[in-house]
């Protein structure tokens, strides 16, 4: 799913004109941003919990050359889903709905 797809569903299950639906996904991703940048943790109740962590500095490698790159220490984005996100990804589809069938 991409942004697009977001925007059209919110429109149409919330009968909003397109124009507002993107709107309104924009100044959410937007206000996610901007939280995020300032080390904040955004939780939302049921989906999951996005969390601003410090990364250590470390040592890679390049596959090509086999050289040592120093990596510098930063900060990572994690997200660690909810308990019904979980749930829901375990026992069904995107509709809720289990899924019986074998492979």
């Amino acid at each position: 799913m991409i942004k697009l797809d977001i925007i059209n569903r919110l429109a149409d299950e919330t009968g909003i004109p397109k124009l507002k639906a993107e709107q309104a996904v924009e100044a959410l991703f937007n206000s996610m941003k901007d939280a995020l940048s300032r080390g904040d943790r955004i939780e939302l109740r049921g989906f999951g919990v996005f969390i601003v962590k410090p990364r250590k500095r470390g040592v890679g490698r390049n596959p090509r050359t086999g050289e040592e790159v120093a990596i510098p220490s930063g900060k990572t984005i994690r997200f660690k889903p909810g308990k019904e996100l979980q749930d829901h990804g375990e026992n069904g589809d995107a509709n809720g709905n289990a899924d019986d069938s074998e492979i």
